[in-house]
């Protein structure tokens, strides 16, 4: 080895040895200036920041009307948190030790050590008037800080290095990556641009539903369809900026003509419009994508658009006959079926049938009103009907009609002009049952066992509890059947006796638990109403149990011909009117059992 080479080894081990000294001697040091390293900053001051990354273009951030905006090298929106996470390290920024201005003096070459000579970045931060500017040197030996020198200090810092993963090293870092969030946006209309497949999608503003339109007809939509689309939109995130270049050959892309384009509108005012290309050529899972007036072309993950992609104006179509919103609640029901009736919603949440007058059963109605909006259309029959052609299908004089109306009973407004739909069902087909809305000219088609779920005579509304009493208030019961008659005495709880002329055997713990299931009876379901019922459905042999109270009063229950359930159909008198009914299965067949007249009592 020449002794050129000595000496330069021998003089590289002195400098590494003098750094080594002097930082060790000074690494470990109790700060000697400021607790943090700017004094009185708050990220809530900075109106403006900059970055100046060795050898990258200048980066910088400056906050308008309370939002980030990128004004160098682009003019672009930028991503508050990132800008901000670098504002709040400075602020809590706290060195580790400080370096004065003699120690530095004292190396000739500490701009150099220290990296101050090329910074890796230049920070210039304006809090009004005011401005800091700090230069980051380089890592220290063990690389787990940084030397840091603030303009006006003569000083220098070592602070943690964790530091430098807030510092942007282009201007991407500080774009804000949100190419649309459709949340932000007061639109009510979407334009689906695809290929020959165009069509729009129109929200009604005050019931919020959404309707689907197209050069031929305008249908419903798909209201929470269209709503679960829309939310992935909110927001689109940026893959990667590809370019921003205003010339950028758009055809190269896929943008030109684009493969897909969503227009998002308020009225006639378009508010943004999105263009979709190709796949992104080295990102198979993104695609090209940019926003219309905007140079930036960016990449998307593709399954966000090959979801609008594959979407025609019939994917969107509601196959729901009616779909009911928050916003009009169904306060009166029209139904045309076995009669006419109207059921009424009042201020207590409860019903009556109208104008029957009685109160309705609220489970049934509800239960109505789940079966009509949960009905599904089975098949688009034809989209458009002229009247002339409804006997075709059985609707010029439906079999069944039900009016949806959100007015209140008590409401000067009247409920023929708050109509939410009038549904209409028809047949002229075996197993066939087809369905339109009066506000429609298309025919549905709905499955048979949908249809068969619907109430269509008022007596099926009526409030299903019968009666509600206590069981320490029955003083005796009465069984007649067949001609004969039996009378059984409560005597107290579960003690039961033959009344004098009675005969038969009396189980006491089955009839008390009979007898209470009697006094809160209640039907399965009302099945007919009026006197004329009696003979068809059986009761004829005046079979009845007769519950007398303490108070003179007497609930009488009456057995008829043999039901779908195997169990005779009960009846009963309400108001003056013989209404016939299901009983509970249970309770039927306890009372056959234990509260009867034995076969050989005379």
């Amino acid at each position: 080895m020449t002794s050129k080479a000595n000496w330069f080894w021998i003089s590289t081990a002195a400098v590494l040895f003098a750094f080594i000294f002097f930082y060790q001697r000074h690494a470990h040091k109790a700060p000697l200036g400021p607790v943090r390293l700017l004094a009185n900053f708050k990220t809530a001051d900075v109106t403006s920041v900059q970055v100046r990354p060795e050898g990258q273009l200048e980066i910088r951030a400056e906050r308008t009307n309370g939002a980030w905006v990128l004004t160098q090298p682009l003019p672009y929106p930028a991503e508050p948190a990132m800008v901000e996470s670098l504002l709040v390290v400075l602020e809590r920024l706290t060195p580790a030790t400080y370096i004065t201005r003699h120690e530095l003096a004292s190396r000739p070459k500490a701009e150099e050590e220290y990296g101050f000579g090329t910074p890796q970045a230049t920070i210039i931060v304006w809090r009004g008037d005011y401005r800091s500017i700090l230069f980051i040197g380089a890592k220290t030996a063990p690389g787990d800080q940084v030397f840091v020198q603030v303009v006006g200090d003569e000083g220098a810092y070592v602070v943690d290095a964790e530091m430098l993963k807030f510092i942007p090293r282009k201007a991407d870092d500080w774009r804000n990556r949100t190419l649309l969030n459709a949340k932000l946006l007061a639109f009510d209309r979407v334009a689906v641009a695809n290929g020959a497949k165009g069509f729009e999608l129109q929200q009604d503003r005050e019931s919020g539903l959404w309707r689907v339109v197209t050069p031929d007809f305008p249908a419903r939509a798909d209201s929470v369809a269209v709503e679960e689309l829309l939310q992935g939109l909110q927001p689109i995130r940026v893959g990667q900026f590809i370019s921003d270049d205003p010339r950028a050959d758009l055809e190269s892309f896929g943008l030109q003509p684009p493969a897909l384009t969503l227009s998002f509108a308020a009225g006639s005012n378009v508010l943004e419009t999105l263009q979709f290309g190709k796949p992104a050529t080295n990102s198979p899972s993104q695609s090209y994508a940019r926003r219309l007036g905007n140079n930036a072309i960016v990449s998307v993950s593709k399954d966000l658009a090959d979801v609008w992609r594959a979407s025609t104006a019939s994917s969107f179509r509601d196959t729901h006959l009616v779909a009911l919103t928050e916003a009009r609640p169904v306060t009166a029901i029209d139904v045309r079926g076995y009669d006419k009736f109207t059921l009424l919603r009042s201020t207590n949440d409860t019903w009556r049938v109208q104008p029957q007058n009685f109160a309705a059963d609220t489970g049934l109605v509800k239960d109505l009103l789940v079966t009509l909006t949960g009905m599904k259309v089975s098949q688009f029959v034809k989209d458009v009907v002229p009247t002339v052609d409804l006997p075709n299908y059985g609707l010029a004089t439906p079999v069944r009609e039900y009016a949806l109306k959100s007015a209140a009973p008590d409401s000067s407004v009247a409920l023929t002009n708050s109509l939410i739909a009038e549904l209409q069902f028809g047949t002229n087909q075996e197993q066939k049952i087809f369905a339109r809305r009066a506000d429609e000219s298309s025919i549905y088609e709905i499955q048979p066992p949908d249809f068969q779920k619907l109430g269509s005579a008022s007596c099926q509304f009526r409030e299903r509890r019968i009666w509600d009493v206590s069981d320490t208030n029955v003083d005796s019961v009465t069984i007649r059947q067949d001609g004969k008659e039996r009378k059984i005495l409560r005597k107290g709880q579960y003690e039961w006796t033959l009344a004098p002329g009675s005969q038969g055997i009396i189980e006491p713990l089955s009839t008390e638990e009979t007898v209470r299931g009697l006094c809160h009876l209640s039907g399965t379901a009302w099945v007919a109403r009026g006197e004329t019922n009696r003979a068809a459905f059986g009761f004829t042999n005046a079979h009845s149990i007769t519950l007398e109270l303490k108070n003179g009063d007497k609930l009488t229950t009456e057995f008829g011909r043999e039901s779908p359930s195997s169990f005779p159909y009960g009846g009963v008198t309400l108001d003056g009117d013989f209404w016939v009914f299901e009983y509970p299965l249970l309770l039927c067949r306890d009372a056959l059992s234990y509260l009867k007249i034995p076969a050989d009592a005379h």
